[in-house]
């Protein structure tokens, strides 16, 4: 009966193992969750006004929704502020969001080599970033295949990953990217486009267990 049951674990591992040879955001085992999150997020509701850009396909859908849920005063103070500001017209640099804690950083900056670039994650805060000029290339990397090369210092942690097997994306201004502690991912990364110029606002959101 051991050996039998020993046997079925063994089988059970490899498969999972066969299967499971990429993993790029936090995986949601309730369907009906993910259907209640992904109803909510196509939507809308969660826009206070902001109707400039939509979630980015790779947006985790779970975790917007639960972040939401969990601090909506943040949400919805940083959408709206999006929604009244002049995003193209305002000064560079880091502007206070009235009402919260919260500092959107306008950056003009610009993408660069690949290799150059560093992978990122982080432990304490969720960055939502919207490319509101140009192109910014975006990378997110496999778990399965990536490691930890240092230890958060202070809220930002990089990794050693396996290029093959990332995904890159290339933002417009139509779409934002939201990058939970769960999605590893790589910023500015040079795109195909000739003018590797670009506008981003980054707004770093309190992740709440």
């Amino acid at each position: 009966m051991k050996r039998l049951i020993s046997i079925t674990l063994l089988v059970l591992l490899t498969m999972t193992t066969a299967t499971a040879q990429t993993y790029y955001t936090r995986f949601c085992p309730d369907k009906k969750l993910v259907k209640e999150a992904r109803k909510w997020m196509k939507s809308g509701e969660w826009r206070n006004g902001f109707t400039a850009a939509k979630p980015h396909k790779s947006v985790n859908a779970v975790d917007f929704y639960e972040q939401y849920q969990k601090n909506p005063e943040q949400w919805k103070a940083l959408f709206r502020w999006l929604s009244e500001t002049d995003v193209l017209a305002i000064p560079k640099g880091k502007h206070p969001i009235p009402g919260t804690q919260l500092v959107a950083s306008v950056e003009d900056s610009e993408n660069g080599p690949l290799e150059k670039r560093n992978s990122e994650s982080h432990f304490h805060h969720i960055d939502f970033q919207w490319t509101v000029k140009g192109t910014e290339g975006f990378g997110i990397i496999d778990h399965m295949s990536s490691t930890p090369k240092d230890k958060y210092k202070p809220d930002v942690i990089h990794y050693n990953y396996d290029v093959e097997k990332a995904r890159f994306y290339d933002s417009n201004p139509k779409e934002f990217f939201i990058f939970f502690p769960s999605d590893w991912h790589i910023a500015k990364v040079a795109t195909k486009k000739e003018d590797q110029t670009l506008r981003v606002i980054v707004i770093k959101v309190d992740y709440i267990d």
